[in-house]
């Protein structure tokens, strides 16, 4: 199928072809991990996750390289300060080390509550300095970087092509106004490839230059060249990234000689009550703080019923009205399942006939730069068909086609239901069994007369958040 997605770069939507038929490489620029992850995190892990999961569906073999920055990521995202990692070491009185793998095995236990698949590769940054002193090595080589005082940066005049990405000239671009900065630099728009480790300095590294620690923007440079090659495919990341840290990313790479991503994809920012989130602004939430309250799946399936170029509201009505679709998905899939247990050999043209439009219908939204609103709305019009069908007399082959159905689209494409086999679903297995067991109890009593106790159980099955209806063809519950 051809699939078209936004090229940042491009400015415009465009037909997504693989350098390598069959085979796409993705880069995301991953967390930096001092500090715990937060809703804009989520955001774009799940936003990329979709990706690629839409690109397996469509039979691509995909590598997906995820980086994990644990060094030289400063305060304020510039040239100047402390770095974030060794900061938080102090503040925490533990080693940079310490501080970066409590936090990284902290976002792997979010990723997973989110359903967000695992990267092909996790590369480090403190795993890659060879690789990251090579390449400025390449630059300097080639007259795009310069060593001053043990530093080396990269000299943008050497490069015109700066700015590109976000369509900023360089004339125009922010010079700064730091004396110490204009000092040591040429031009003060210059950046950090590595950096001379001061004596306190708690992350240093031997180099041609002396003892020092590599810029934040080279990392992404040498770690995707080395585990994609070049001119991978897709290099994503979120919005607040394009400047400097991608503009940064290509002019590394292609000064020293090297082809890079092919095609680059933002993912827009989220609000809370119509606001940025901020700490300042008091509606900073981390994942772990909005798990506590809220169904890590219904948090991805907010994020999902918005597209990742569009801006994500995230507040109590909206978790609320997520949480309600969220359940109507569910309790169909729930409902055709049960089905199955007990129908009868055959089909039903008619439902598989509206199964495949909608099934078709998903896909080209997917397609037209994975609009997945569209393919939500896709799957709630295969819910209502289904559901009017279950009214009556379903076959079996119909129904294990739209089990199906909601399993890859809703499942492995939208990461909304678990994996068959996983261990989540041998739980909903479990439950399944053991609410088969409090229904024949409450039917039990029913049928013994004993009407308050049935009355008691419904009750507390109610406090417990599960609904239970009797109907002409037997009890059934929801969730």
């Amino acid at each position: 199928m051809d699939i078209y997605l936004y090229d940042t770069k491009q400015r415009q939507k465009v037909k997504f072809e693989p350098s390598v038929p069959g085979r796409v490489g993705m880069y995301l620029c991953g967390p930096t991990v001092y500090s715990e992850a937060h809703l804009g995190h989520g955001k774009k892990e799940v936003a990329f996750d979709v990706i690629r999961r839409f690109l397996m569906h469509a039979g691509y073999a995909v590598r997906y390289v995820s980086n994990i920055t644990d060094v030289g990521h400063l305060q304020g995202d510039a040239d100047e300060g402390e770095d974030k990692i060794a900061r938080r070491a102090a503040l925490e009185k533990l080693e940079p080390m310490e501080v970066a793998d409590k936090y990284f095995w902290s976002f792997v236990d979010d990723m997973g509550k989110l359903n967000v698949l695992r990267p092909s590769i996790n590369p480090r940054a403190t795993g890659h300095i060879p690789e990251q002193i090579e390449l400025i090595e390449e630059l300097i080589e080639r007259g795009h970087a310069y060593e001053v005082n043990g530093s080396v940066y990269f000299d943008v005049r050497s490069w015109p092509r700066y700015g590109e990405l976000t369509g900023r000239k360089l004339d125009e671009q922010e010079e700064g106004t730091r004396e110490d900065v204009r000092e040591e630099k040429r031009d003060p728009r210059d950046f950090a490839l590595w950096k001379k480790a001061e004596p306190s300095h708690l992350m240093r590294w031997d180099s041609p230059w002396g003892v020092g620690f590599p810029g934040w923007h080279i990392e992404c440079s040498a770690m995707s060249l080395k585990y994609l090659g070049e001119d991978f495919d897709i290099h994503g990341g979120g919005l607040d990234l394009q400047f400097p840290h991608h503009e940064a990313e290509i002019a590394q790479a292609e000064a020293a000689g090297h082809g890079f991503a092919r095609y680059w994809m933002h993912n827009n920012m989220l609000t809370i009550g119509g606001e940025k989130m901020s700490k300042s602004k008091g509606n900073f939430t981390t994942l772990k703080e909005l798990f506590e309250r809220v169904d890590p799946m219904v948090v991805r399936f907010l994020l999902v019923s918005s597209h990742y170029r569009s801006v994500t509201e995230m507040n109590d009505e909206a978790f609320k009205s997520a949480a309600s679709g969220y359940r109507r998905l569910t309790d169909a899939l729930h409902e055709v399942e049960r089905h199955l247990e007990t129908a009868r050999e055959g089909r039903d043209a008619v439902l598989e006939g509206k199964i495949n439009a909608n099934v078709r219908d998903f896909e080209a939204a997917m397609s037209d730069d994975f609009n997945t609103p569209e393919a939500v709305a896709a799957l709630f019009n295969l819910t209502r068909d289904v559901n009017a069908a279950l009214a009556g007399d379903v076959p079996k082959e119909t129904l294990e086609k739209a089990r199906a159905a909601y399993r890859e689209l809703g499942g492995n494409v939208l990461g909304l239901f678990e994996d068959a086999g996983s261990e989540r679903q041998d739980d909903s297995q479990l439950l399944n069994t053991l609410m088969d067991l409090v229904l024949e109890a409450r039917q039990s009593y029913r049928l013994g007369k004993q009407f308050q106790k049935a009355d008691e159980l419904r009750a507390k099955l109610t406090e417990a958040g599960v609904t239970i209806e009797d109907t002409s063809t037997g009890t059934r519950w929801k969730r």
